[in-house]
Order: structure tokens, then C-alpha cells, then sequence
């Protein structure tokens, strides 16, 4: 009772707007270049948020990546474990593979959401496959030529 009582304070006073209780919750977006809604006869004014590009929307592409993107991930997630319980060449690469490919995809994401314009996405993007080739290269290097990754992080742990 008490609820209903402080929920109609916050109404207004005898019919005028209140502050919480009669404003739209959903605000319809008729024209946005990031919410590509069209009014059709079945809308009902809300906002649908695409997350990915109109152009990759219902292709059989984007969804082999995203089933791979969760393959990964799931495969880090048993990879790690057996990493640290069998320290071995094959497990460093493994690591160095896995590792810089869910590392690329991950900030490929973020490069598609906060980079705008043609021209600055598309350096972002050539950016980020440099900075993930050179990962992977130095992670090789050190697997080949330092005690490896595995190893690593064991050294670490132990200080």
C-alpha cells in the first residue's frame, strides 16, 4: 500500500504530466542511420537495435562467424586448463593461435562499433590485422626460440 501511495506522488498533480509514471518508455525512431527500422503496417513504434551491418544481415557468412567466434571461445576454454596441466610445444601453439584469433575478432568488433567513416574504419581494420599477424609472429618467436608460452606463465606464477 505503502508502494502505491509514493508511485502516485510521482504522477503529478491533478492530471498534469508526471515525472515518471506517464512518459513513454519506448520512443519511436523514424530516420537513424544506426537503427534501420522501416514503418511497416505491423510497427508498433519501438526501437530494434541491428548489431551488426544491414549488409551481412540474414547471409549464411555471418553466421558460420559467429558459430566459429563461440567455437573459439569454447575451445579457450578447455584449452587453458589442459595448457597448464601438459605444458608442450603443441600446446604453445595452439595457445598462440587461439589466443590471437579470439584477441583479432574480439577488437575486429570493437572497430566495427566505435570506428565511423569509410576511410578510418578501413585503416582501423588493415591496423588491426598488422597488430595481429606481428602478435602472432612474436607469439611463434617465443614458443620457438624462448621457453614458450606455457612455461611463461608457470615461471610467473612461482614468483
Amino acid at each position: 500500500m505503502a508502494t502505491i501511495l509514493r508511485l502516485s506522488v510521482l504522477r503529478g498533480a491533478q492530471g498534469s504530466r508526471g515525472l515518471f509514471l506517464q512518459t513513454p518508455v519506448v520512443k519511436p525512431a523514424h530516420v537513424s542511420a544506426f537503427l534501420q527500422d522501416r514503418l511497416s503496417p505491423g510497427w508498433c513504434g519501438a526501437q530494434h537495435i541491428h548489431l551488426s551491418p544491414s549488409c551481412h544481415a540474414g547471409s549464411k557468412a555471418a553466421s558460420v562467424h559467429w558459430t566459429s567466434e563461440r567455437a573459439v571461445s569454447v575451445l579457450l576454454l578447455g584449452l587453458l586448463p589442459a595448457a597448464y596441466l601438459n605444458p608442450c610445444s603443441a600446446m604453445d601453439y595452439s595457445l598462440a593461435a587461439t589466443l590471437t584469433l579470439h584477441s583479432h575478432w574480439g577488437l575486429g568488433q570493437v572497430v566495427t562499433d566505435y570506428v565511423h567513416g569509410a576511410v578510418p574504419q578501413k585503416a582501423a581494420k588493415a591496423g588491426l590485422l598488422a597488430l595481429s599477424a606481428l602478435t602472432f609472429a612474436g607469439l611463434c618467436y617465443f614458443n620457438y626460440h624462448d621457453v614458450g608460452i606455457c612455461k611463461a606463465v608457470a615461471m610467473l606464477w612461482k614468483l
